[in-house]
């Protein structure tokens, strides 16, 4: 194999050298890399990849050829959010070989936005921020006023715009007061004033503010994508309608803003109550509330007949009550006698009761069982001794015919192994094992001599 090659430009020798794959891929590195150490490319992002490790690979290309590029983690933080398949964007880097496939690539430390593409870069950038921070969200915003009174606009005082909203506003609601805050639309000045002309419509009062503008290229509406005009369009109290632009156009402040309308016509349609519509509600209501009347008043009328019907005079309701108290008087009286009557029975009748039932009867009665009780307790207490003296007796007699110490009193003894068990069999015993023996009175200590449970060898010789 031939020396390691230090100087990537060294020509191979006449002697024909060879080289390895990885030899010829790493020298091709080092040659893009010398001659392309940074360049600057213009082109369009196509398949971004984005994965977990940071890094972001994508291919750029113009209408007649493309090239991949990488895109390191440390270099990617800050615009990866913002890059998007169909962006122009100028790369910075140096040309390299990626030796494991041979991939000709390049090797970013720079992207920048390229023409339209830098201001949808920005776009989509402030988009996601303010998104971020809750500046989109629907509960923020505030419903419009049904019948506003003071309307504020904030457009240019010239052109076909302002013409537009107020002849929507002649024709469905000529009663509202319309109130121009002239402002540039377009242009370096155009974001301070629009700034300037929502803070001073918002101290207005009005009902309502229409921000409007007509359309235009991308960078004439720019001023409506800016993040001050964005926060001035959030920190507004009134409510605010966005109309910039035509249908297909989108702007920041259309996505801050209460209500977008697609057009300032529209816009005015929205805030502009129709006349023609309100009349209409009106007459019927109108004719709902003539109905409603009529019915209540045959309701009513019908009520109050039968109240008439109803009707007496107070003395005949004098008469009627003084009957009834008359009634009511009687029937209370009876009702005092017969509960009085009543009352005198059941009191002779406890009276009765009581008197049969006096302590000092009951005294006696418990006194003579109390004696009675008394002389028959001697007499049951020495019977039940006799019983239990004789019963006892009977079973110490049973105990010592069935006791082991009468049959040790016989003659008999009873044999105990070390841990106090009787021996009832020779094969619970072996030679030479210490037994207790025990007798009716006292004890021994023996040793098995033989149990005769093996044969017994004899020598011939004895």
């Amino acid at each position: 194999m031939p020396a390691m090659i230090t100087d990537p430009f060294q020509r191979l020798g006449l002697d024909r050298d060879v080289l390895s794959v990885s030899q010829l891929n790493n020298r091709a590195r080092l040659l893009l890399e010398d001659v392309f150490a940074q360049v600057w490319v213009e082109g369009e992002i196509s398949n971004l990849a984005k994965p977990a490790s940071g890094h972001l690979y994508f291919t750029l290309k113009d209408n007649q050829a493309q090239v991949r590029c990488a895109l390191f983690r440390q270099n990617a933080a800050r615009v990866r959010q913002a890059l998007r398949d169909g962006l122009a964007v100028k790369v910075r880097g140096k040309v390299s070989l990626f030796e494991g496939r041979g991939d000709y690539q390049l090797i970013l430390d720079s992207v920048e936005p390229a023409g339209d593409g830098a201001l949808r870069l920005a776009f989509e950038a402030l988009k996601e921020k303010l998104s971020a921070e809750g500046l989109f969200a629907a509960e923020r915003k505030r419903a419009l006023p049904a019948h506003p009174q003071r309307i504020g606009i904030v457009s240019s005082p010239t052109g076909a715009v302002i013409r537009d909203i107020i002849s929507v506003f002649r024709r469905r609601a000529p009663q509202v007061a319309l109130t121009l805050i002239p402002t540039a639309v377009q242009g370096r000045e155009a974001t301070a004033q629009i700034v300037r002309g929502l803070q001073l419509a918002d101290r207005a009062g009005f009902d309502a503010i229409i921000l409007a503008r007509g359309g235009g290229s991308l960078e004439d509406l720019w001023c409506f994508n800016e993040e001050a005009v964005a926060r001035a369009v959030a920190a507004c109290v009134t409510p605010i309608v966005s109309a910039v632009g035509h249908e297909t156009d989108v702007s920041i402040s259309d996505f801050v803003a209460d209500v977008r309308a697609p057009t300032p016509s529209a816009a005015a349609e929205l805030l502009a109550p129709d006349g023609a519509d309100l009349q209409r509600r009106l007459d019927a209501l109108t004719r709902r509330l003539a109905l409603t009347l009529q019915t209540r008043l045959a309701r009513e009328q019908l009520r109050l007949e039968g109240l008439t019907r109803r009707l007496r005079h107070p003395g005949e309701r004098l008469r009627q009550q003084a009957q009834r108290l008359d009634d009511l008087d009687m029937r209370l009286r009876r009702a005092f006698t017969q509960q009085s009557t009543s009352r005198h029975e059941r009191l002779a009748r406890l009276e009765g009761r009581l008197n049969a039932q006096h302590p000092g009867r009951a005294l006696a009665l418990l006194r003579q069982h109390l004696d009675s009780l008394a002389e028959r307790l001697p007499r049951a207490t020495q019977a039940r001794l006799r019983e239990q003296r004789q019963r006892l007796q009977g079973l110490a007699q049973t105990l010592h015919i069935v006791s082991p110490l009468a049959t040790l009193g016989r003659g008999y003894s009873i044999l105990l192994d070390e841990r106090g068990q009787a021996i009832r069999a020779a094969s619970q015993t072996h030679p030479g094992q210490r037994l207790k023996a025990r007798l009716a009175e006292g004890e021994l200590d023996v040793r098995v001599e033989d149990n005769h449970l093996e044969p017994v060898t004899l020598s011939l010789l004895d």
